[in-house]
């Protein structure tokens, strides 16, 4: 299952940022699947519960936002959004596409804790 390794990678770029920011703990990882990009969100999903025990993102939510293919017709320049197994051209019939989303998988947001001031931080994961 390569989600688990994709959790991993994820997890890895997530602290770094969280340390960066002085963070106790990550609440919530906000991404974006395109349809295309070869990621299951639910095994991604399950996959993260177990990446994430020993790091600073333990107890986070993750949310999964799932992107549609939209495609530019380069006969017509029209933009549509298409099915997965489908890249001609709705409004023309064209073959001839570029896909513009939907084959992402990129990091959107994070919301992190971070210590009040003056508080001592104990037993922080970063």
């Amino acid at each position: 299952m390569h989600e688990l390794s994709i959790c991993q990678a994820l997890l890895t770029q997530v602290s770094e940022i969280a340390a960066s920011k002085g963070a106790v703990s990550v609440q919530e990882i906000n991404i974006d699947i395109g349809v295309l990009s070869g990621v299951e969100p639910e095994l991604l999903s399950r996959a993260f519960e177990v990446a994430c025990q020993d790091t600073i993102a333990l107890g986070a939510k993750l949310i999964v936002n799932k992107i549609p293919v939209v495609i530019r017709c380069r006969v017509c320049e029209q933009l549509s959004e298409t099915r997965p197994n489908n890249l001609s051209c709705p409004a023309c019939g064209d073959w001839r596409s570029v896909i513009v989303q939907g084959d992402e998988l990129q990091l959107r947001n994070i919301v992190l804790e971070r210590p009040l001031p003056g508080e001592i931080r104990r037993n922080a994961h970063v």
